[in-house]
Order: structure tokens, then sequence, then C-alpha cells
């Protein structure tokens, strides 16, 4: 072990002790501060309930504002933010621009694998083949393999996978290593497809570099992280940073621009404390293969699905595995060499983050269950309440919407006697008004902050301003994405509470491939699929100006988030708004502006004539039982 490993392994549990001080304090004064305002004419059950539902609301918006806030202070501050964070990678910085251009031999045998289950081929080979060229290219090939593990059952897209690898064995120098394989059955979903192989092939690898139909790597990137896997053997999982792929969508264009200001201080934050405990997302990662056989195959959780059966969202529990078996779980919290395609449309990121959420949920299973380490029960418990703060924060706003409308009728008293709070109320009256400004001041800023702070370290930082296209365009993208947000915000909020109470009465998604592709979205199916939340927003104004007009202002950005969701579906799915982004640049990445090699182009479904209207396809998408 090397003295910075030794130095960043003494300091972790300080890092810890110190982050679960501030963020407890945090969110401990907050929840604090709502229920003196609660209480102050007398705090009923009703009130204790609003209590309890807004301190099971906030703990991700107070990890999220700590993270983002250590992280870009690390960017401001440290000589070298990877020594701070990722001390494994620290000394290959100086020569990172090298190792991108030309990669570091690897020793280890690696296999690049994909898994599929009725995903678009021509995607599919486009992003393996993207990998393995970039990899020629930087004369790193010897010792990759490439693994396309087929679960699909569609005749055509079977068929169209058979004929691709046969294609490309025809064209590649080197067609021995090449692989194709395909499952009759998609037992265990993606993590059974991925354990077949290692049961199959794993002894022949030494790592294996785990990719989705929706993801890229660049050869130098995998060539690197290979590397490290290499020269520090203790390092189970290593988990790249992915952003957004160059995209065609109005909805993905602004969703990723948001995500990717985020996203790297939010990383070096958490991998500040988290250290060799951090996460796994999936995809885009190294993984050492005798380790992961021999700790993380999965168990089959107890009961029916949902919440029961084969485990859905396979990567955190296989991080926790690997940390219980000794192994280090890291991140490499630097952008480049690593993509991710964002849904194009509302629908389909709504589908996407269900079938998240689902998979989240079962870990409520495995909370409490022999084997894992603190840190890991901690991740799978963030994973968790990333999904019920929504349902939360949902009943925390029903039930003080209902006071509000009710007001004298709901029964009053309880904790708190309305008496007692009355002697006390008049020389109270001036720090409630002080205390309730200063909460939601406090609160929005934690929410905008990690966005906000990833704005502001990219207009301060020179080479990454440019990069974005300039001040102005950064500055006018920011605005057009916190707008997109908070329209968004409640939209999802809705449909994930309405997600997760049926899960408890046996209702599910079927894990089918997405629709990648840009699609225009009609407003009649905008409608029918948002149509709760319009009715939500528009009901919840109503009654609000007819009983509550003063509260109106404070509740408008979530009405109008609400009632304007067919709207929006429609809008940012449409070509014209699509066409219109890219001409004025807007919320434009480096990747688009400088064109960056080799990087799949995004892709528009059209019509036959060139240049013509993108149309709808037909869906292929999760489907809710």
């Amino acid at each position: 072990m090397t003295l910075s490993a030794l130095r960043d392994s003494s300091l972790q549990p300080w890092r810890r002790a110190v982050f679960a001080l501030l963020a407890g304090g945090s969110w401990a004064a907050a929840v604090s501060a709502m229920a003196t305002l609660l209480a102050a004419d007398g705090m009923s059950l009703l009130d204790a309930a609003m209590v309890l539902c807004f301190a099971l609301s906030i703990p991700m918006v107070v990890l999220g504002f700590w993270n983002a806030l250590i992280g870009a202070a690390i960017l401001l501050f440290a000589r070298n933010p990877l020594a701070v964070v990722a001390p494994f990678a620290a000394r290959r910085a100086p020569t990172r621009a090298t190792s991108r251009a030309q990669g570091a031999r690897a020793q280890g045998k690696t296999a690049i694998v994909m898994p599929v289950f009725n995903e678009d081929p021509d995607r599919v080979f486009r992003h393996l083949r993207h990998v393995l060229d970039s990899l020629d290219l930087a004369g790193q090939a010897e010792g990759y393999e490439v693994f396309l593990l087929s679960d699909s059952n569609r005749p055509e897209i079977v068929a169209a996978e058979q004929y691709g690898i046969a294609q490309w064995r025809r064209e590649d120098h080197r067609p021995a290593r090449l692989h194709y394989r395909r499952r009759d059955e998609n037992t265990g979903f993606k993590a059974g497809n991925l354990w077949d192989f290692v049961e199959r092939w794993g002894d022949g690898f030494d790592y294996m570099v785990v990719l989705d139909a929706d993801s890229v790597m660049s050869g130098a990137r995998v060539a690197e992280m290979v590397g490290l896997m290499d020269a520090n053997p203790r390092i189970g999982i290593l988990q790249s940073l992915s952003v957004g792929l160059p995209a065609a969508s109005f909805f993905a264009r602004v969703f990723q621009f948001g995500m990717r200001q985020g996203m790297l201080t939010h990383t070096l934050g958490a991998a500040w404390w988290q250290g060799d405990a951090g996460p796994y997302w999936g995809h885009n990662a190294v993984i050492r293969l005798a380790p992961f056989k021999a700790a993380c195959a999965l168990p089959v959780l107890p009961g029916s699905p949902p919440l029961g059966g084969h485990i859905l969202s396979h990567d955190q529990v296989e991080a926790a595995l690997m940390r219980a078996h000794g192994y280090e779980v890291r991140v490499l919290p630097e952008e480049g060499g690593s993509y991710e395609e964002m849904p194009p449309s509302l629908p389909e990121f709504i589908k996407r983050d269900l079938r998240w959420c689902q998979g989240n949920m079962q870990y409520l299973r495995l909370l409490g269950r022999r084997g894992f380490r603190v840190m890991g029960r901690v991740q799978l418990a963030l994973a968790v309440l990333m999904y019920t703060a929504a349902l939360f924060w949902l009943l925390f706003l029903l039930l003080g919407f209902g006071q509000v409308l009710l007001g004298n009728l709901l029964p009053r008293g309880g904790l708190l006697s309305a008496t007692q709070a009355e002697a006390v109320r008049g020389p109270l009256d001036n720090t409630l008004a002080v205390t309730g400004v200063g909460l939601l001041v406090v609160m929005l800023g934690m929410t905008f902050a990690p966005k906000l702070l990833g704005y502001a370290l990219t207009l301060v930082q020179r080479d990454r301003r440019r990069s974005h296209g300039g001040a102005l365009r950064v500055g006018v993208g920011a605005l057009a994405e916190t707008v997109f947000s908070v329209l968004l915000a409640p939209v999802v909020m809705i449909a994930q509470s309405v997600f997760i109470a049926g899960l408890f009465f046996g209702r599910k998604v079927q894990w089918n491939a997405q629709t990648r592709d840009t699609h225009a979205v009609p407003f009649t199916a905008a409608l029918g699929g948002f149509w709760l939340q319009a009715v939500l927003g528009i009901g919840g104004a109503l009654l609000l100006a007819a009983k509550a007009p003063a509260v109106l202002p404070w509740a408008a950005p979530l009405l109008i988030g609400l009632a304007l969701a067919p709207a929006f579906t429609w809008a940012t799915a449409h070509p014209l708004a699509a066409r219109v982004g890219a001409r004025l640049n807007l919320c434009i990445v480096p990747e688009e502006r400088h064109g960056d090699a080799g990087l799949p182009a995004p892709r528009l479904r059209q019509s036959g004539r060139a240049g013509g209207p993108v149309v709808p396809v037909q869906a292929r998408s999760s489907r809710m039982d």
C-alpha cells in the first residue's frame, strides 16, 4: 500500500464523521425549524405527521448540498483534486493528457461486455465498435475482447444482431476477439445476463468493462482505468464519471446540460467522504472478475415481484458485496471519455426512472441482511431515499394544503394545546416569520445549490467556460435549464409517488428496451400520460384561489409545473424545439462544440425524405402492469 493510500485510509473515518455532523446537523436544524413553525398554534397529530414527512423528504437534498459544496471547494482550492479524493489515480494526473492520447499498456486481460435485451442493433454495434476502434487507434487493443451478451427475444432484432456480429468479424483484422452469446430466457434480467458471462468466461479474464446499450467509452479512458486496476490490486470496482452524449432532442439536450454541471462537484464531494466504499452505477465501470465471482452473486429475494424475486437494480448491491469481501469500490471523478445517452422525451425519462425506482425499493429487503458493512448499508439506504423522498414530500404538501383549505374544520390539540401555544404566540410572531422565511430560503438554496455551484465553476474557470461556448451561452443555458427543472420536478414527484404506492399493491414495470432515438410525442399521448399531473395542478390552483388566495403565489411553481405537464411533454419532444435548440447552441457541451472525434452522433427518427420532420416511433419501452 502506497503512502498516499495509507493517508487516505486514515482520513476516511474523520471525513465521514465530519460529513455526518454537517449533514446531520443541517437536517436536524431544518426539521426543528419546521416543527417550530407548525407548533405555533398548537401541535396536532396532523402537524406531527407533517413534521415526520418533512424529515423523511429532505435527506437527499441535504446530502446533495454538502456533497456539491465540498466538491466545489476541492475544485477551487485543491492544487490536485485527484490527490484529495482519489489518491490511487493522483500520481497519474501529471501525464493525464498523454494517457488519454496513448493510454497505459494494460497487463490484465479484459472483456468488454454489453448486455442487451431487444435493443437497437445499430446503436449497439456503433458503440461497441467505437470502443474497440479507439483502442486500436491508441495501440492498446492487445488483451481486450468484446462480448455482446444478448437476451433479445424479438426475431428481427436477433437476426440483426447475428448479422451485425458476422459482418464485424468479416471486417475486423482479429475476428477471434469478437463474441456473441444469446440466452433463450431473460432470467435475472441484466444481472442474470452478466452473471452468465461471469460463470462461463470469467475465469479467462482479469477484468470486465461493463457497458449499456446507451453508453460508450473511449479506448484511452478504458485503457487508463484498466491500468489503474493493474496498479491498485485492492480495487474491486472502478467507476468512471459518465456524462451525457451530445443530444438531438430538446429534452435530452437541456437535461444533460444541467446534469453535467452538477455531477462533477457532487461526485467529488461524495468521493471525499465515501472513499473506498463508493458507488457503482452499473455501466462504464471496470470490475475485477475474481472477487466479483467469489462475492457478488445476487440473492433471490423472498416473496413475489415487484419487491421480491430477482434483484433488478443490481449495481449498488454488487458494490456492497464487493466491499464486504474486502475490496475497494472507487470512483474516478474526472470528466472525459465516458458517456451515456439521455432519454429523448419525458415519457421515456419517466419509464427509465420508474424501472430504477422499482429496483431500488427492493433494497428495503436487504438493509437488515447479514453480510454488508456499514457503508454498504448506507449506500443501499441512500438509493431507497432517492425515491421515497418524493412520496414523503407529496404527503407533506397534501397535508399542508389540507390544513390551509380546511382550516378550523380540522381538530387541534395533541402534543401542544392551542391554549399553551396562544400564551406564547404574541412574542414569537416576529421570530416565527423570520424562521419561516429563513427555512424557505435555506431549503431552496440547498435544492438548487449543486447545479448553481456547477454553473459558477464553469463561469469562473476559463477553459471550462470556453468549452461550453462562453459566459453568455452558459448563462442562457443555466436559465433555460433552471426553468426546465422547476417544471419537471413536480411532474416526476407525482409519477414516483404514485408508482411507489402502487408497488405495495403489486404494480411493476416490465424491463424491456427503451426508445432511445429522438421522437415526437403527440399532444394526445402527452395528455394521456400526464393527465393526473394536469388535474392536480389546475384543481389545486382553483381550490387555493377560492379558499386561500394568499398561498397561491407560494404554490405557483409547483402548480404551474403540474398544470403544464402535457404541454411541457409535447413541446420538449417537438422536432422544432430540437432544431431551434441546436441552431442557437443552447445548452451546448464541449463534445458538441469541438466535435469530439469518433463519438457516436445522436440520431433522429425521420420521415422518408432527407431533412424531413421527426416522427413518432413505435414504443418499445418499459410497460407498467
